[in-house]
């Protein structure tokens, strides 16, 4: 029973009343709901280019996907789920009542799930980032007419949005350079011309290509997987903030030691600095504390904006390397950051298993409208082999590194726009099917005025019904 209930930690919901539990597993289905779409309309992109050029048979392909996005989820970090979380006021958040935290979950989820669904009955490649991000924008917004305050993190949103911005061109650019390397250096002109439908690839060609499949499947499950855990955390610190707002296994003694050792590197290298005075500042404040996870949901959200300040901070002093006095200062620092990033920056197992479920086994349902757009309708004639393992390379490079970053992006978009740089690469701009582009640039456009403007009158028709 120990072992259950260690397993589950945080997962009480006696405090609830009847409605609001219902309320729970509505939002929790929603979560569930968003990420298994996200699966067979997201990973339909990394599966394409090996069934369209015979590497692997289609059950193969998304069994493959599906397993290595599952594996994606639980090992991939929670960076970009933290991410997701601070796009939201979350302070200003907490302290509304739960019939309007209800409201404001289910709308964003809905605005989501709605247009996420139908693009892909329309077989276009649509970004669920993009559909997730214009949501909580739209929310955002709406929380601010009726609430006042920030509303959302104009900070985070803005690196979340150049980071949407500049992905597909890196892509697009990427794989036409990727290309030329591989024609004018290997001499691998062969692997760019299209082969009939029956005919297998090369072994090593089909090695190549099942690997970049691979790897676009894991980082996705990194990425957009973690935009699902981001999601259901949220539903947690709706539901049960005195369990998720502070890591709730955080070692005291340990807490303590952590904030002692910073404000002694602190004390040595003040002298005449004020960031560093003021930092201190913070430390010592935080040292005052007692009993961290028995405290109230309000001080537990205060205490979390001052840990997140202090890691900012501390963030801060560890890019001026002039300044200390050793090396010692410094990775004490490291370190420091480090733990401080996971008192408030966690997600318990169960989670992880409940979205990287979803997700695998979405990877394995109706993916079949956006492979054929992805392996048909972008250029005018059939990927070649050579085109989607370059594609592939690039789109998997991309979104790993954008993980690494704690930066959500588009699969999608970065594939789409890879397979489109390899079709320019081997034919120029008259080698693509301009209604496919103009539909996945429509789509692209569209995404975020879209569900900012659903997620604003969901919001509205809800809180009118249901709060008032």
């Amino acid at each position: 029973m120990s072992s259950f209930n260690d397993f589950f930690y945080g997962l009480d919901l006696s405090h609830l009343s009847t409605g609001s539990i219902i309320f729970f597993i509505i939002c929790l289905l929603l979560v569930v709901g968003f990420e298994f779409i996200n699966g067979f309309h997201d990973t339909a992109n990394a599966v394409a280019t090996v069934i369209y050029t015979k590497s692997l048979k289609p059950f193969h392909a998304v069994l493959l996907s599906g397993s290595l996005n599952f594996l994606g989820v639980l090992f991939g970090g929670i960076a970009v789920a933290i991410g997701i979380i601070k796009l939201l006021p979350l302070q200003e958040f907490i302290s509304i009542e739960i019939d309007e935290k209800i409201v404001i979950i289910i709308s964003l989820l809905l605005s989501a799930i709605f247009w996420n669904l139908f693009t892909w009955y329309f077989g276009i490649p649509c970004s669920s980032s993009h559909t997730l991000i214009g949501a909580i924008l739209g929310i955002g917004i709406a929380f601010r007419y009726f609430h006042g305050g920030e509303g959302i993190n104009v900070d985070k949103a803005l690196d979340i949005g150049y980071s949407l911005l500049l992905s597909p061109v890196f892509g697009f650019s990427m794989a036409i350079l990727l290309i030329y390397v591989m024609i004018r250096f290997f001499g691998l002109k062969k692997l760019f011309k299209y082969k009939p439908k029956k005919t297998s690839p090369p072994k090593a060609v089909r090695a190549t290509l099942i690997a970049t499949c691979s790897l676009v499947s894991f980082f996705h499950g990194s990425n957009d997987g973690q935009k699902g855990v981001g999601l259901l955390l949220v539903v947690l610190m709706t539901f049960i903030p005195a369990s998720f707002l502070v890591n709730p296994k955080i070692d005291e003694p340990a807490f303590k030691s952590d904030l002692y050792q910073v404000e002694k590197v602190l004390q040595q290298n003040s002298k005449d600095n004020v960031s560093f005075q003021t930092v201190l500042l913070q430390v010592q404040e935080l040292k005052t504390l007692q009993n961290v996870t028995k405290q109230s949901i309000e001080q537990k959200s205060s205490i979390r904006v001052k840990l997140n300040t202090l890691h900012k901070s501390v963030s801060n002093i560890l890019k001026e390397e002039h300044r200390y006095a050793n090396a010692s200062d410094k990775k004490v620092l490291k370190e420091a950051k480090s733990k401080l990033e996971d008192y408030i920056s966690f997600a318990p197992t169960w989670a992880l298993l409940l979205i990287s479920l979803s997700l695998g086994i979405g990877t394995m349902v109706g993916y079949q409208r956006i492979v054929k757009t992805i392996g048909e309708k972008i250029g005018k004639v059939h990927l070649t082999y050579g085109q989607g393992a370059a594609s592939e390379i690039i789109a998997a490079i991309t979104i790993g590194l954008s993980s690494n970053l704690g930066l959500p992006v588009s699969t999608t978009h970065v594939l789409s726009s890879a397979i489109a740089g390899s079709m320019v690469a081997t034919g120029g701009v008259k080698n693509l099917q301009q209604k496919t582009i103009k539909n996945i640039a429509l789509a692209w456009v569209l995404t975020l005025p879209v569900t900012i403007i659903l997620a604003i009158v969901f919001y509205a028709v809800f809180k009118w019904i249901f709060v008032g």
